[in-house]
């Protein structure tokens, strides 16, 4: 059936199917619930085509991760991010689609690829601030949304971290900590990881606290292994600390395990807190105390930022989703 024919037969205009189908909002509830039961009810399946050409879009948003970085796909935080953001999208009609460096097409770069693909809106996640492919989509005519950065004369989304950073120190001190380290996600442009260490040297300056030499030990974007190096580090230093801060709740559990493996426990001899809260956090022995961040919020939000952008709806520039503070059992007061 038509548009035309399903109108008929529901006593109302073509355009107010149209507006259906295509998620427009000014049709009212009672209206768009009998259009939508009635397209349910035939099976009918919008011509993708069709739909372009009527409302001027592809309907497809492109997803940009650079894995090169570490953490992108398979790193558990933006996973969940992701898998929140394409639910959002797809709630709003849309559907995504993955950059590539095509060879066939002849592109080097994503915004090339997402030019060839005619997409709607992109959103970027896992970059540095100095990428200049990033930068070539937020200059561009498309709109960009930012994950996990902020870019001035970009849209972005971010977790409050320093207020995370706060928190965990705030905690550790009221435990009797002075004696705090901090495992960094990595050295070099990761903004995430930047703004977490100086989030730890506010709080610690704050608290009236001295970072000790060595008290400062670099992982390699966020993984396990490195953050096992790092607390190797940390421990083979002339003066041991009490406590230990990290930018990631997987260079965590690898702390925990160097710890174990030096023949100490924790939190008996060191306490140890993360950031993000991923899955596995609550199955580590001890569970670790971590600071969480909203995954499902910071996908939806930036879906909603998106369409708003694609839009042509004024959003905020920066948009900052609030973490929380979950204790468990991998620190102890001394």
């Amino acid at each position: 059936m038509t548009i035309y024919d399903i109108a008929k037969q529901l006593n109302v205009s073509p355009a107010t199917v149209s507006k259906v189908i295509n998620n427009y909002p000014d049709v009212s509830v009672k209206t768009r619930e009998k259009v939508q039961n009635f397209l349910k009810e035939i099976n009918f399946h919008p011509n993708a085509q069709a739909q372009s050409l009527s409302t001027k879009k592809s309907w497809m948003i492109g997803v940009v991760y650079y894995e090169e970085t570490g953490v992108g796909l398979s790193h558990p935080y933006f996973s969940a991010i992701i898998d929140s953001f394409k639910k959002s999208v797809e709630a709003e009609g849309y559907s995504i689609h993955f950059g590539s460096k095509n060879s066939r097409l002849m592109n080097d770069n994503y915004l090339d690829y997402f030019r060839y693909r005619n997409v709607d809106g992109i959103v970027v996640f896992c970059t540095d601030q100095n990428d200049k492919q990033t930068w070539q989509m937020i200059e561009s005519d498309i709109p960009v949304v930012v994950i996990d950065m902020k870019i001035d004369g970009a849209t972005t989304i971010t977790s409050d971290n320093e207020l995370g950073c706060r928190m965990a120190i705030d905690y550790l001190v009221g435990l009797g900590h002075r004696k705090i380290a901090h495992i960094a996600g990595c050295r070099g442009n990761n903004w995430a990881s930047q703004v977490r260490e100086r989030g730890f040297i506010e709080a610690m300056t704050q608290n009236q606290l001295p970072i000790l030499p060595g008290f400062i030990q670099y992982g390699q974007d966020f993984t396990f292994e490195s953050g096992y190096q790092a607390m190797k580090l940390l421990l083979a230093n002339s003066e041991r600390p009490t406590a230990v801060f990290s930018a990631s709740d997987l260079m965590a559990a690898a702390a925990i395990e160097a710890i174990n493996d030096a023949g100490l426990r924790v939190p008996e001899d060191i306490s140890v807190i993360g950031f993000d809260d991923i899955e596995l956090a609550k199955f580590l022995k001890p569970k670790l105390t971590t600071i969480r961040q909203n995954t499902a919020e910071l996908g939806k939000n930036a879906a909603k930022l998106l369409v708003k952008h694609i839009d042509k709806i004024q959003t905020e520039v920066d948009f900052v989703v609030p973490v929380e503070f979950i204790e468990r059992q991998s620190c102890k007061k001394i």
